[in-house]
């Protein structure tokens, strides 16, 4: 393929993970990753790359979304994301692919009844009352099971902040937040290995941050319920399509 296609390609993966990243709170690797994968990076290079990008994407959506962060969570969620993602990145390869993949889904299909908690059970929502031991725990777990694949959590800390009890904004502003500083300790253990690739990180980089711009724009505009709709959409396929990779 001709280098100046395959950047092309890069920018366009970039602009995509990057739009998904600022509409729903993701940090962008459930997408940018399998794409890196299949443009032809190494697996390993493919979760580098991307857990490099998240910081910059992510801090493009958070400054977008910075009316509606969480600030006291956040701190929280940036300590079990962080802890999660170190001793994720270690253990990465040693975990059978399918024994994550079925973990994954059980989570996902939690987190997604979780979006829906308060509607369903309006009166326990209420009384929930999360102590921080509990966020740090609850986003240690999720963020060592996103980072054996690549990822830095964020596709189900959004859901996982409505369970314990913020609106569908504060839940993507205050994972958009978080993700900045989960990711960082995950890109430097790949960059440390030698997995991350200089010019394809750049490019990914420059369309993240672009794509991430008009999707945190978007989001605003967007009526929480369809964000609700749109990020369990997104978390369903998702489940689905790591499940029969897996198999």
């Amino acid at each position: 393929m001709e280098p100046t296609t395959q950047m092309l390609i890069y920018l366009f993966i970039g602009l995509f993970a990057g739009f998904m990243s600022g509409m729903f709170g993701i940090g962008g690797g459930s997408v940018r990753t399998p794409l890196l994968y299949v443009a032809g990076l190494p697996l390993l290079s493919a979760f580098g790359v991307n857990l490099l990008v998240i910081p910059f994407s992510s801090l493009t959506g958070a400054i977008s979304h910075r009316k509606n962060i969480d600030w006291e969570i956040a701190r929280y969620v940036i300590i079990g994301g962080i802890m999660g993602t170190l001793t994720g990145a270690f253990l990465t390869g040693f975990i059978p692919t399918l024994v994550l993949a079925i973990i994954f889904v059980i989570v996902s299909i939690i987190t997604v009844f979780g979006i829906y908690f308060g509607r369903i059970f309006p009166e326990i929502a209420q009384k929930i009352n999360p102590s921080a031991k509990i966020v740090i725990l609850g986003t240690f777990f999720l963020n060592f099971l996103t980072i054996l694949r690549g990822g830095s959590g964020g596709s189900l800390f959004p859901p996982f902040l409505k369970i314990i009890g913020l609106n569908i904004r504060k839940a993507i502003a205050t994972s958009l937040f978080a993700t900045i500083f989960t990711a960082i300790g995950g890109a430097i253990v790949f960059w440390s290995r030698g997995n991350i690739p200089f010019l394809p990180a750049v490019t990914i980089i420059l369309g993240s941050i672009i794509g991430a711009r008009i999707g945190s724009l978007m989001s605003l505009k967007t009526k929480p319920l369809w964000l609700e709709v749109g990020l369990s959409l997104f978390i369903v396929i998702l489940a689905i399509m790591v499940l029969v990779k897996a198999i």
